[in-house]
């Protein structure tokens, strides 16, 4: 049923056992327009311990992908020492629609609480043709900063959550 997801969705960090399903990882090209497929994100995360890729499951299939990146990752979207990169965001094809995204962003901030007690910013680029994305980001508590980058399809807003250390909530 549309707009209602099925099992209970959660995040987990990756983890080798998850390699094959993200292998079989479906985007569309339009979704590979704006996003990093998770083989490719992985590879970058091999290279740079300050990435960390989480898978988003639901039930115990993985329906999605991102990856947290600290330290010099975030500096060209935050000066704030303790916030975190969202990127490479992305839910599988087949499991769009069914609430896994807003799901799963809103159970972001209890995650990073727990994985990362020090953040106290999630920020991230969400591109200025993808509206879907961005409205599910500012549903979400995210704001848009006003800042602009130039991404690899064009041109970025820069979407921030301030987050209260004690909760994880903003």
């Amino acid at each position: 049923m549309k707009g209602e997801t099925m099992e209970r969705v959660s995040l987990l960090f990756y983890s080798a056992e998850n390699k094959a399903q993200m292998q079989s990882y479906h985007l569309t090209k339009q979704q590979l327009e704006y996003t990093a497929h998770p083989i490719d994100a992985l590879k970058k995360c091999k290279e740079d311990p300050s990435r960390y890729p989480v898978v988003i499951l639901t039930g115990t299939v993985p329906a999605g992908f991102f990856v947290l990146h600290e330290k010099e990752g975030v500096r060209p979207y935050s000066k704030n020492p303790n916030a975190i990169l969202l990127r490479a965001y992305s839910v599988q094809t087949a499991f769009q629609g069914k609430g896994i995204a807003k799901s799963s962003i809103e159970l972001l901030t209890l995650f990073l609480a727990e994985s990362f007690p020090t953040i106290d910013e999630i920020v991230l680029a969400v591109n200025s043709a993808n509206g879907v994305a961005q409205q599910l980001y500012k549903k979400s508590g995210f704001r848009d900063t006003g800042r602009k980058i130039n991404g690899k399809s064009g041109e970025q807003y820069i979407f921030s959550k301030v987050l209260n250390l004690k909760t994880g909530y903003p």
